[in-house]
């Protein structure tokens, strides 16, 4: 190949700052990532989509029913009456309509593990990364965890019912006062193996701040346990919450839930078994859900999984 020929093909390009940083340029989402990557799990996707339904139908239940919760009466002629056009859900010992009560119960007990959730989240980060981070701090909080830990959950629910009380409010309180340990000591484990790598060990060499470190250093490999913990807390609060009040320690009785008629339908669901069907599917919805949507998110979330 001639001299000519090899200029014929190629030349050289004069600099340009903006084409130069347009090339330098990296259009790369964390987030879109993660969502990226969650959309593809499709059993996840169905199963998100089946609850955020079941969340909307909730509402929607209560306004197309025949009969309100709040003005529900008790009618002795009509217990037991199996499902049919007048109640859809049929009714219970009481001849009370059981849609109504199913589907508001529904609601209280998603919204009470949202709550569970959310607020066992908060405390477990930051008591986690404070235990992790703080070294001084390890062994106090470590013989926390293991005092509280070591006890079963229903020795405390059970006094925390007979001293205090059974309300929504005290119920919720009370699972978060305990439930934030499982989530501090992974996230506590985590910071504790990411907290002395190299970059972390220059940050706090150049004097970047504590807080600053944990933000923008750590916290982005805790998102995956993070997530997982949350979606789980979700169906296990439900759980907990069914079981304490099939043994009469859970919510007030005047407030219906979904522990509360599984607890009720105890001693009839053999001759009138969809008092037990209607409730225990909801209850089995959620927790396949929110396992199939928290282990999916969970990876997707991994920043290990990222290209």
């Amino acid at each position: 190949m001639t001299n000519k020929s090899q200029n014929d093909l190629f030349r050289f390009v004069e600099y340009s700052a903006e084409n130069a940083e347009r090339m330098g340029y990296s259009n790369y989402s964390y987030w879109r990532s993660v969502f990226q990557n969650f959309l593809k799990k499709k059993s996840a996707v169905i199963m998100a989509c089946v609850f955020l339904a079941l969340v909307i139908f909730s509402f929607i239940a209560l306004a197309i029913g025949k009969y309100s919760y709040t003005d529900i009466k008790t009618d002795p002629m009509l217990a037991f009456t199996s499902p049919n056009g007048e109640f859809w859900f049929g009714t219970d010992n009481m001849g009370r309509d059981y849609w109504c009560q199913v589907w508001y119960a529904a609601q209280i007990s998603i919204k009470l593990s949202l709550v569970v959730a959310i607020g066992e989240c908060i405390i477990g980060v930051v008591i986690g990364c404070i235990w992790g981070y703080v070294r001084s701090l390890d062994r106090i909080l470590t013989e926390i965890y293991n005092i509280i830990y070591n006890v079963p959950t229903v020795i405390y629910m059970t006094l925390i019912a007979l001293v205090v009380g059974q309300s929504f409010t005290i119920m919720a309180t009370a699972m978060i006062a305990i439930g934030w340990l499982v989530m501090a000591r992974n996230v506590r484990n985590l910071v504790l193996m990411y907290r002395d790598r190299e970059y972390n060990l220059a940050s706090r060499c150049l004097g970047t701040p504590v807080w600053r470190v944990l933000t923008k250093n750590i916290f982005p490999y805790l998102v995956s346990i993070v997530i997982l913990r949350l979606a789980l807390s979700i169906p296990a609060t439900i759980a907990l919450e069914s079981t304490l009040s099939y043994l009469g320690l859970g919510l007030d009785p005047s407030t219906p839930s979904l522990g509360i008629l599984l607890r009720n339908a105890r001693n009839y669901f053999l001759d009138y078994p969809y008092l037990l069907i209607f409730p225990a599917v909801i209850v089995s919805l959620i927790t396949i859900t929110f396992y199939l949507v928290g282990n999916a998110f969970s990876d997707a979330a991994d920043p290990r999984n990222h290209v």
